[in-house]
């Protein structure tokens, strides 16, 4: 049974954490609510907790389900969660609001997620403490060495020694308090898993290694979750913005659902990643679980299938790339034809593109052009390879749910229009334009890239609506495109697809939905 209204603390306002996860549950039937938009983070100014508990305690009463990052709710938000100084004992006293909302009724299900603080990959000082942006590369050798040393012993105390001594103290032990605090509540989180507060929970790695204090803080968490005994109803992987899709999956469907994954390659499940800790078939594994699925035995019995795209050995940052990515590891147009072939059989089918972080393979997109693509049940290729996995998962276990056309075509063609037409097109191209800026900063570039940015996106995402979705009884309006943030790594681009026959509601513009 569908839950009718699910509440949602998203960790930010962008499109894909806060109007994906709407939109899933719009396509269902169900009533996706979130709360108003001066409560919830921007960028890295931290949202309003007080206004989030009020909303939360006064809004629990008439829910089924409530789907909540615990930084937003804790500590403002997932990246203000990285930069705020708020104390432990101020962000355990938030956390308290979901006994108080539970207390309110019983009958609510929580499903939450914590993100285990990153160790940046860039020296970003936006989304991190304006130290990093300075010291982030000593910063990773820190950590790198520390979680070595942690594993490994003696062996490696000299590098870590030589790597404390290249930070100012004052730098690495506010560093360090900021992560140690966010840990702390996330085994906070896991007590109330063990209580029973939470239904599930999730603890994520965002940007991942194999190597550092990300990888340390699992392994604590892990071990207390083995003390607890709550792994039934627990999952640690990596992951973070596509959470509120799989756990909003878990809510609208609880029940476990068998899956059929295909690979581009025979060995796809092997291919290395660049932003995980763990290769393709493992975290494919993780996402699957977390949003409440598993591998099935056969074809036959899935629900749905999960194609995935993989490089050929593993990611890398530019395409076409012939070293690792684009290889004879997989053969993409017999990819395709699988993919063909189960459209034609009848079968859900949803695309995780995961060959490249930021964006589609322009290889792939071009033989897809053959396919119904609005027949599919999903298509996801977006930042991480984890962002995209769980986003695609989430889509095909809520297909069979689908009441609403309008909704289903309006937000998988958002997809297409995001992770296809911006990350893998228009982006590299915009910033060209503007003499290849920061992708961090756009400073006063913000309004030109503002202006090219809708000039060269409405013809393209014109184009693929006209070749793949009309005449099967929708409209689409398209609303002016623009960056979510300064920066150009997420856009916000409204549409709203209605049901020309007015069988349906029209969809509310992503992009541009009032939140409350």
């Amino acid at each position: 049974m569908i839950p009718e209204r699910v509440l949602l603390i998203p960790p930010d306002t962008r499109p894909p954490t806060l109007d994906l996860p709407v939109g899933l549950g719009r396509m269902t039937g169900a009533v996706v609510d979130v709360p108003p938009a001066r409560a919830l983070p921007e960028f890295f100014t931290p949202g309003d907790t007080g206004a989030l508990r009020a909303w939360l305690l006064e809004e629990a009463g008439a829910a089924d389900a409530l789907v909540v990052c615990l930084e937003t709710l804790c500590l403002g938000g997932m990246i203000p969660a990285r930069r705020v100084t708020d104390g432990l004992d101020v962000a355990l006293a938030r956390l308290e609001a979901l006994r108080e909302v539970r207390a309110l009724n019983p009958a609510l299900r929580i499903y939450a997620f914590g993100v285990i603080v990153r160790v940046a990959h860039d020296n970003d000082p936006h989304e991190e403490k304006a130290y990093y942006g300075q010291w982030g590369r000593e910063l990773r050798a820190f950590s790198d060495a520390f979680d070595r040393h942690a594993r490994h012993g003696e062996v490696h105390r000299e590098a870590l020694e030589t790597a404390r001594a290249a930070l100012p103290a004052e730098v690495l032990a506010d560093w360090v308090g900021t992560r140690e605090r966010n840990r702390a509540l996330h085994l906070a989180a896991l007590d109330l898993l063990a209580d029973g507060t939470l239904a599930h929970l999730c603890l994520t790695l965002d940007d991942t290694t194999p190597y550092g204090l990300a990888a340390f803080d699992r392994r604590m968490l892990e071990a207390r979750a083995d003390e607890l005994g709550v792994w039934e109803r627990l999952d640690v992987y990596p992951g973070a913005d596509e959470v509120p899709c799989a756990l909003l999956a878990r809510a609208l469907r609880p029940e476990t659902v068998p899956v059929w994954v295909r690979y581009s390659g025979v060995s796809g499940a092997g291919a290395e990643l660049l932003y995980e800790d763990r290769p393709a078939g493992e975290l494919v594994r993780a996402h699957l679980r977390a949003a409440g699925c598993v591998l099935a035995d056969s074809l036959a019995e899935a629900a749905f299938v999960l194609a995935v795209n993989t490089p050929g050995t593993r990611q890398a940052h530019r395409q076409p790339d012939f070293g690792t990515v684009d290889t004879p590891h997989r053969h993409l147009p017999a990819f395709v034809d699988a993919v063909r072939a189960d459209l034609r059989a009848g079968r859900a089918v949803s695309v995780a593109d995961i060959a490249y972080p930021n964006g589609a393979e322009a290889r792939l997109w071009t033989l897809m052009q053959g396919l119904p693509l609005a027949q599919l049940a999903g298509f996801s290729a977006w930042n991480t390879a984890g962002n995209t996995l769980g986003s695609a998962v989430a889509f095909g276990k809520l297909a069979a749910l689908v009441t609403d056309r309008a909704g289903h075509a309006g937000t998988l063609f958002a997809r297409m229009v995001d992770d296809v037409l911006y990350q893998g097109e228009v982006r590299p191209l915009l910033r060209a334009e503007l003499g290849q800026p920061s992708p961090f900063d756009l400073g006063p570039q913000l309004p030109e890239a503002n202006r090219r940015l809708a000039e060269l996106m409405r013809p393209r995402a014109q184009a693929v609506w006209e070749q793949h979705f009309a005449g099967r009884g929708l409209t689409l309006e398209l609303g002016e495109a623009r960056l979510a943030w300064p920066r150009l790594f997420t856009g916000v681009f409204p549409l709203c697809v209605r049901s020309a026959s007015g069988d349906s509601p029209p969809t509310p513009p992503t992009g541009d939905r009032p939140n409350g």
